[in-house]
């Protein structure tokens, strides 16, 4: 049997893992679904061991698919770096990405992380900032590259073509609550958990809760989505994110209390200024990549 793994095997998952199911992985790589199966199958019996837990709501890794993705993304990394250096297209100088607090905020240290190793030589200067902020300053020049949040709401649909802006991904909003939080269908006052009224989620929350005439009281109020995440552990209330912001001690709580359905969310790039330098177009393609 062969000790040598294919790094196409790897991406694949990789994106599983990041996309949480076969089925949600399979656009992001153009392949079917079954082609994605195979291709983990494939990589499991090179490998020797389980890599995935397959269910009915989606994928998870298993310890060994844990660990092997932690080694994937590395090689990944380091396979693209070597690319970039035979073709002599080393990234270098300053670059300023403003991104949205609710975009995977648990994995974006790996991502920041993964792209510091992939281009050593670019000194990437990270804001976490509010979505309304970035669209608004796109064209001001505050920084370079943003990802925004846009809510999905009924008969909403985003014209990325028109604008120019480049979709990232796309994932559902959930009413959560620690796990631990014991929350009884008739409970009359939902204890909600939010971040300031600037947040164009916390209002969009507060505007669904008062459109269906759920009765609630505002618990505590957190600057930022860490802040937001330790209120949730400490079980002082129900929040509403997205999906790649629940914290792994969260879950979703809509059937335990009729809440009122919730649209998605899209992710996106801001699109590209007339008159910025080439670097920055560059990174942002890459990132396009890296950021799905």
């Amino acid at each position: 049997m062969s000790r040598i793994l294919d790094l196409e095997l790897l991406h694949t998952l990789v994106v599983v893992s990041d996309a949480g199911s076969l089925s949600a992985a399979a656009p992001r790589l153009y392949r079917s679904q079954s082609a994605v199966s195979e291709q983990v199958r494939k990589l499991e019996e090179m490998c020797g061991v389980s890599l995935l837990v397959r269910a009915k709501t989606g994928t998870s890794l298993t310890p060994a698919g844990a660990r092997l993705v932690e080694h994937a993304q590395k090689l990944l990394s380091l396979s693209d770096a070597v690319w970039r250096e035979m073709q002599g297209a080393q990234l270098t100088g300053d670059l300023r990405l403003a991104i949205t607090d609710y975009f995977r905020p648990q994995a974006l240290p790996i991502i920041i992380r993964r792209i510091r190793e992939q281009f050593p030589q670019l000194r990437l200067h990270v804001s976490i900032r509010k979505s309304a902020w970035i669209e608004q300053e796109a064209n001001a020049g505050s920084f370079d590259i943003g990802v925004s949040m846009t809510i999905l709401h009924k008969g909403h649909v985003p014209n990325s073509a028109a604008t120019g802006r480049i979709r990232l991904r796309r994932e559902p909003l959930h009413w959560i609550a620690d796990k631990s939080l014991a929350l009884a269908p008739a409970t009359r006052t939902l204890p909600l958990l939010v971040l300031p009224d600037t947040c164009s989620l916390q209002r969009f929350a507060v505007h669904t809760l008062d459109a269906h005439d759920i009765a609630y009281t505002i618990e505590h109020t957190a600057s930022d989505i860490g802040g937001l995440h330790l209120a949730l552990a400490a079980g002082l209330g129900v929040a509403c994110l997205n999906a790649s912001a629940i914290p792994p001690t969260a879950a979703p709580v809509e059937g335990h209390m009729k809440l009122p359905a919730l649209p998605d969310v899209e992710f996106s790039l801001a699109a590209p200024r007339a008159d910025e330098p080439a670097l920055v177009s560059d990174v942002r393609d890459m990132l396009a990549a890296h950021l799905n």
